[in-house]
């Protein structure tokens, strides 16, 4: 009898275990082998992290730009091919990090943290589609930090309250397009000027004179361990710098009229980094850690930054801010993307190698931003930038 129990027992347990494991796999989205690049990279976010807030293995929501930078893509994907599971994933992942009364989780506008801007791009669009007034009363509150966000003397935007008189070069892509969007939609681009002086800075400020390439940062006070004394620039150009000043410009771009006085400015910084950027190029077409010294022991060809110049390569040429020839050249750097560092498993999901980890400056223990800090960083496999970068060059490709 005892006997009995036991074998029942375990089969009770085993067709549990079982169902469990079929309904897991049946939840599971299936993508065809000659499915575009764009589904496949979105289908294997989608895969990996049911929920938007878990993207890079995140244990608790978290208003992150990692989530905003790879939901951005899936917006452009959702609004190329309609299909709403796309948007759900984004409205999910909002719905999650708003209350009922329109205050973000765990925000705090005190720490003044410029990346907690970049998730707002995201609310535009569900505004208009929802009409919920949540999304915008999250939009104004991100507003209003922009409008009180601590600047240098010259009005950079600091990077984050505990950085004081340090503009980083992500911080464009994190507030800058939240910011042109919200001043043209609301505003009549009242705050255009300010936004191009953002960019003004960093063309005079952080921008190398040699290579035309953006360090990661600068200290106007020229007073952090990092900065070097006489321009107070970070040591390091970064590849993945280099791409988030890109998009911040041709997103930027996509709010300002032709007739703007700013416009043509902008226009001609796009061409003067996209020119630079090319000419830093590996052989393969790709871009290395530290994009201006490819011989520098232990470097190597990083996947996000070249997926964000491959992206903004594209769709400059696409907008006519660049000649048509940077669209065959970022034809070609795809192509070699895919062969350096994409493999597809038997599912059709992708992974992507050769990731950057996060690298930072200042703080405890004190990272001083060196060649070989950058060229040391652990690579990492599917890593939310590079999943990002490569979803945003499929679309923008149509690949």
């Amino acid at each position: 009898m005892n006997y009995k129990k036991t074998v029942f027992a375990f089969f009770l347990l085993y067709s549990i275990f079982t169902v469990g494991q079929n309904n897991e796999n049946q939840s599971r989205i299936a993508v065809s082998a000659k499915a575009k690049w764009s589904e496949k990279t979105a289908v294997t976010i989608l895969n990996k992290y049911p929920k938007a807030w878990q993207i890079d293995g995140t244990e608790k929501p978290k208003w992150d730009y990692k989530m905003s930078l790879t939901l951005s893509a899936f917006e452009k994907l959702y609004l190329k091919t309609k299909d709403k599971k796309y948007l759900n994933y984004i409205k999910e992942y909002a719905d999650e990090l708003i209350d009922a009364n329109g205050n973000i989780a765990k925000y705090d506008i005190k720490e003044y943290n410029i990346d907690y801007v970049n998730p707002g791009k995201l609310l535009f669009n569900l505004y208009d589609v929802t009409k919920d007034n949540r999304y915008l009363t999250v939009i104004k509150q991100l507003k209003t930090q922009i409008e009180s966000q601590p600047r240098t003397a010259s009005g950079g935007f600091w990077h984050k309250q505990i950085y004081p008189n340090q503009m980083w070069i992500d911080g464009l892509y994190m507030a800058e397009p939240f910011y042109a969007q919200y001043t043209v939609k609301y505003e009549n681009g009242k705050s255009l000027d300010d936004i191009a002086k953002q960019f003004e800075l960093v063309h005079t400020y952080i921008v190398d004179r040699k290579t035309g390439l953006p360090y990661q940062a600068w200290d106007e006070s020229k007073e952090i361990g990092w900065a070097d004394k006489e321009t107070g620039t970070s040591p390091t150009i970064w590849s993945r710098g280099i791409g988030w000043y890109m998009m911040a410009l041709v997103e930027t771009l996509d709010y300002y009229p032709k007739n703007h006085p700013k416009q043509k400015e902008l226009v001609s910084y796009l061409n003067e980094i996209a020119k630079n950027a090319v000419q830093a190029q590996s052989p393969s077409g790709l871009w290395y850690q530290v994009a201006d010294k490819p011989e520098l022991q232990g470097n190597y060809l990083e996947s996000s930054g070249s997926g964000m110049i491959i992206y903004v390569l594209a769709k400059g040429a696409d907008k006519g801010y660049l000649n048509v020839s940077y669209k065959k050249t970022a034809q070609k750097s795809f192509d070699a993307f895919v062969k350096e560092f994409v493999k597809t498993n038997e599912n059709n999901e992708i992974t992507i190698s050769n990731v950057s980890s996060n690298v930072g400056l200042g703080g405890k223990p004190f990272r001083d931003g060196t060649n070989e800090y950058y060229a040391k960083s652990k690579t990492k496999d599917n890593s939310s930038p590079a999943l990002a970068a490569f979803l945003l060059s499929a679309v923008e490709l149509n690949k």
